[in-house]
């Protein structure tokens, strides 16, 4: 702790002494690039290589357990929430190759079970490995 205090100390003689010199030095302006490309790009690994056009174009393809481009037709006249049966609303299940829940997926890719040493573990904070 004195170490500090004295290290506090030193620092402070410099600094009224002489002005501080930062050790990082930058090159150029600190302005953003003018000739950096701003303009929206799809992902290199996106399966189809082309932008919607708005949210609501996306939101017509997407899907999260069941097609979203429904449009509800909530009105007064006995069009509200639950008016249409679920087997009108379209099909539930994904493309093929996309799945909605882990355990849908592939053997290979699901989470193993913990074994109870893992649960003890945790549980324990590890102090279950030291007894």
């Amino acid at each position: 702790m004195n170490t500090t205090k004295v290290l506090r100390q030193v620092a402070a003689a410099q600094t009224a002494t002489q002005h501080r010199l930062p050790m990082i030095k930058f090159i150029g302006k600190r302005t953003a690039s003018e000739s950096t490309d701003h303009t929206p790009q799809t992902h290199p690994a996106s399966p189809s290589q082309i932008l919607p056009d708005s949210f609501a174009a996306y939101r017509e393809n997407a899907q999260q357990h069941g097609p979203l481009n429904h449009r509800s037709s909530i009105s007064m006249t006995g069009g509200a929430v639950g008016s249409k049966s679920g087997q009108s609303l379209g099909p539930v299940e994904p493309p093929r190759g996309q799945y909605f829940d882990r355990d849908e997926l592939p053997e290979k890719f699901r989470r193993k079970p913990w074994t109870q040493a893992e649960i003890d573990a945790v549980q324990t904070g590890g102090a279950s490995f030291f007894t």
